[in-house]
């Protein structure tokens, strides 16, 4: 059986202690909330997962959804979790009081995100898409459509879907081929071929609201002709009441490897007049409006492969005292008398290498949450926008480092269960084929290497990457003056120094070389992500100190080895891992370009 969800002593550790979450109260939006409050939605939230989510994580996997002709269905249990999350409100938490929500912050409400996550990604997925439809009607929609559509997406009456590709092709907005052509009552038709849609299917709702990309009848090609469209699956009237099917067929569905219980569907669209349609906002803003949200949307997908990861470490965990490595040894390695699987060195090393890459990618999601936080609700504008811009620099970290060493945690836990991780009696199995998918998200992690190094590095004159180095180097101050820590601060100084000549030397030669971009993006990516990776952990690190070093505060031994194996887990990721970027460094300027000679 799996892991029900995160113990709760982490993740008061990260909200409360690592990112200080506590002190937003002092901010004027978050006036009438408390720590109290901020606790209880989360375990509300977790007993929710534990109990209506967890339960059907082995038995959705085995029995996965099925197409009858005409609809997709599900586990029974799949229905009860939808309506238990939709009940406490989840979708709609950090909505604001006018809007029906509860006000709750971005980092409180992605905890809770993860906490759904862990019990089972693929359910949770209903509740993520939902959201990022609600919100793009809600950023960029009229209020007609606000009216029409959002009050059903946030109390669970409707369900979303985002549609970006054709089946067969990665999510590349030049390859969009439905087409929208303007009635003479204003509103839109769309036709097209068969389009991927996660979630595009299913009866656990009474509608399904898909937000899709679409040509208009003599746009220009390209991303400058797309625009955004609202196609629901029954026809919405002007009093919220449901109409008469739209022009939306269910072609079939996709088996695939993991994640199952989120139905990969073929769908067309306007197969005889056209699917009804509403543009949303001005024509051929389509790509624009959804890469303003998909960076939130990311940071959940993210969260849940820390989710994924999490669980394979936890199981790892609790494996290894059970069993005896005897039998599992190399013919001739030196074993202790008992033969006992955690005196084992190579065991160790697995173990902290997954918890270093697990609890540091939770970390990095909860601290990109708290980033969209201050740059709604800092109480200066420079603080606003100061926040804003590191997280547009971290956003293709944070959406491909938790996914790309998720599947190596994931991979270690099958190790560590050696024979047995293969079979469907024990989780891991299951958590690294639902963890494989997320790599693959939107195309590809080169997709998230370019956007970084051709985009967003060098955007306003390295201006990001300039307050990325300014917030690594005043944690090597504070970790320089602590003694506990010292010996962290020569490794990480020389690995952000490295990044540091790496990117001009990158940037000056990609300038006159453009494909020099494209061989050499993802290892600079990785590389950059590794001493992102190395800060988290640093910041973690510090955490741990002050609670040690607090005269104040008594510990019992349970507090005491708590703290020390986070300090465990950040010298071990930053002596063992991080020293990987100087050969990786050394590669990048050397700019072999390997990759072209085939």
């Amino acid at each position: 059986m799996v892991n029900k969800t995160l113990n709760s002593r982490d993740m008061d550790f990260l909200l409360y202690e690592f990112l200080n979450t506590e002190l937003l109260l002092n901010r004027l939006h978050y006036a009438g909330h408390s720590k109290e409050l901020f606790d209880a939605a989360l375990n509300s939230t977790r007993e929710l997962a534990d109990k209506y989510l967890a339960n059907h994580y082995r038995k959705s996997d085995t029995y996965e959804p099925v197409f009858d002709g005409k609809h997709i269905r599900h586990v029974r249990e799949t229905k009860e979790a939808w309506d238990a999350i939709t009940e406490l409100g989840i979708i709609r938490a950090e909505q604001g009081f006018d809007e029906g929500g509860m006000q709750l912050p971005a980092s409180i409400c992605m905890a809770a995100k993860f906490y759904l996550s862990a019990a089972n990604i693929a359910t949770s997925s209903y509740p993520l898409l939902t959201e990022s439809a609600a919100n793009l009607i809600d950023r960029f929609g009229s209020e007609e459509q606000k009216a029409l559509f959002l009050p059903s997406l946030l109390n669970g009456r409707f369900s979303g879907t985002v549609a970006l590709a054709e089946v067969g092709r990665w999510a590349e907005p030049d390859d969009i081929k439905l087409s929208a052509t303007i009635q003479n009552d204003g509103s839109y038709r769309i036709k097209g071929p068969q389009t991927l849609v996660i979630n595009g299917d299913h009866c656990l709702t009474d509608n399904i609201v898909h937000m899709v990309l679409a040509s208009v009848e003599g746009a220009p090609e390209g991303i400058d002709g797309i625009s955004l469209f609202i196609v629901p699956k029954v026809r919405v009237n002007e009093d919220g009441s449901l109409g008469e099917l739209n022009e939306v067929v269910l072609e079939s569905l996709l088996p695939k490897v993991g994640c199952r219980n989120s139905a990969s569907t073929e769908l067309s669209f306007g197969i005889k007049e056209g699917a009804e349609a509403y543009l949303v906002g001005k024509p051929y803003r389509g790509f624009h409006y959804i890469s303003q949200i998909m960076s939130d949307t990311c940071i959940r997908v993210s969260v849940g492969a820390a989710a994924l990861a999490c669980q394979g470490y936890l199981y790892s965990l609790r494996y290894v005292p059970e069993c005896s490595q005897r039998q599992l040894s190399i013919k001739n390695m030196p074993l202790s008398q008992s033969g006992r699987m955690y005196e084992s060195a190579d065991v160790r090393r697995m173990l902290l290498t997954q918890k270093s890459y697990s609890e540091g990618a939770l970390a990095l999601c909860l601290y990109a949450s708290s980033l969209k936080e201050d740059e709604k609700t800092a109480d200066t504008e420079c603080e606003r926008q100061r926040a804003a811009v590191l997280l547009d620099l971290l956003a293709p970290v944070v959406q491909s480092w938790p996914s790309k060493y998720g599947c190596i945690t994931n991979d270690l836990a099958m190790k560590i269960l050696s024979e047995v991780g293969c079979f469907h009696d024990y989780p891991v199995e299951q958590l690294y084929r639902d963890q494989r998918i997320n790599p693959m998200h939107e195309g590809a992690e080169a997709l998230y290497a370019l956007d970084l190094l051709i985009k967003k590095i060098p955007l306003q004159n390295q201006y990001g990457f300039d307050i990325f180095k300014q917030e690594v180097r005043m944690t090597l101050q504070r970790v320089n003056s602590t003694a506990l820590l010292k010996e962290l601060f020569a490794p990480v100084n020389e690995a952000l120094e490295c990044l540091n000549v790496v990117t001009s030397t990158l940037l000056h030669d990609i300038e006159k070389d453009p494909s020099l971009g494209l061989d050499t993006a993802n290892l600079y990516l990785d590389m950059f992500g590794r001493v992102t990776m190395a800060w988290i952990w640093l910041r973690q690190a510090l955490a741990a100190c002050r609670s040690l070093g607090d005269d104040k505060q008594v510990l019992t031994q349970s507090e005491q080895d708590f703290y020390e194996e986070k300090l465990q887990a950040a010298r071990f990721y930053i002596e063992g891992d991080l020293p990987q970027v100087i050969r990786q460094a050394d590669l990048l300027i050397d700019k072999n370009q390997l990759s072209f000679g085939m």
